[in-house]
């Protein structure tokens, strides 16, 4: 990697960053706006990113990386897929959280559909963890693994717009999201409650 490109990646970083924290700021906020907070012309914005959509699509990307990587971290070292589950999705929620916004922003002009994509090697992942609760007995439910980890995706999803919306405190979303995951696959109130509780 020449110093040159070092210099372009290390520019483009930045100004995603600076992006993020400007749009969660005023999510209307302009290319010219976002060109200010990075201390940057226009035009080096429009060198990394064609347009406003194309911004926050590599912000969604960011995004997706984000979730997946802390998804692997939380459920590293975890042998129970249902304590795999709980702990996966506490990890991720203050990832969750913070581009939760974003996903609401990125609605305009990414796409749900673009936004599942993005997350399916998670989604994928969630599948087994799923199935192996549901082959020990842990979860019992009429849907398929597939269809489960549907469900959660939307949960989740759902969560976060309650916290947009202030119907749920941040503070409690993150116990929230497992007792409502696990509870959504026919894990037991009380075994979910624990598990938040545990993890």
């Amino acid at each position: 990697m020449t110093p040159a490109s070092v210099r372009a990646d290390a520019n483009r970083r930045r100004i995603l960053d600076l992006a993020l924290a400007e749009l969660l700021r005023d999510p209307d906020a302009s290319m010219d706006q976002i060109a200010r907070a990075a201390g940057v012309v226009r035009r080096t914005v429009y060198g990394h990113f064609p347009s406003r959509d194309a911004l926050i699509e590599a912000l969604v990307d960011d995004a997706a990386q984000a979730v997946a990587d802390t998804h692997r971290a939380g459920r590293e070292g975890i042998d129970d897929p249902a304590e795999a589950v709980a702990r996966s999705i506490l990890a991720i929620w203050p990832i969750a959280d913070r581009y939760r916004l974003l996903v609401h922003l990125a609605q305009r002009s990414v796409t749900m559909e673009g936004i599942r994509a993005r997350l399916t090697p998670v989604r994928e992942v969630c599948v087994q963890l799923i199935q192996q609760a549901l082959d020990k007995g842990e979860f019992t439910s009429p849907l398929s693994a597939e269809a489960l980890a549907y469900v959660h995706e939307q949960v989740l999803f759902g969560l976060m717009e309650a916290v947009n919306d202030g119907v749920l405190p941040a503070a409690e979303a993150g116990r929230a999201a497992v007792v409502a995951v696990l509870s959504s696959a026919g894990c037991p109130p009380e075994e979910a409650e624990r598990l938040a509780a545990s993890a």
